[in-house]
């Protein structure tokens, strides 16, 4: 999976040749940080294009604000673009992204165990 992390987030931020070890480094982070925040049980095969997406999107936040130009000013996920400027918010354009990856705390918390009164 980690393969298919990583080509989606050479996507995401076209990385230089030098920036390569770097994203593949922070693809493996970022898949093992989501699959820690799974429900037991639950692979991340079982979720699956949104796990490669979401670690892909982590990882992409974790390079862009190493770059010294070029900074994000618009971020799409659906059909994956993204476009880059002098605009200076690159950080929060990295925030953004890591958002974005974060799963929703109802899609990794246990559910809530219901009580009946007496």
């Amino acid at each position: 999976m980690l393969e298919q992390i990583v080509h989606l987030a050479e996507a995401i931020v076209q990385p230089s040749e030098a920036e390569k070890p770097l994203l593949t480094a922070l693809c493996a982070a970022a898949g093992a940080e989501i699959e820690g925040r799974l429900r037991d049980g639950i692979s991340p095969e079982d979720c699956g294009d949104a796990f490669p997406c979401a670690a892909a999107l982590l990882a992409a936040a974790g390079v862009l604000p190493c770059r010294s130009g070029g900074d994000v000013e618009q971020f799409s996920v659906g059909d994956v673009s993204l476009r880059t400027g002098g605009g200076g918010q690159v950080c929060e354009a990295a925030a953004a992204m890591r958002r974005a990856s974060a799963p929703k705390r109802s899609t990794v918390a246990a559910s809530p165990t219901v009580v009946a009164a007496s």
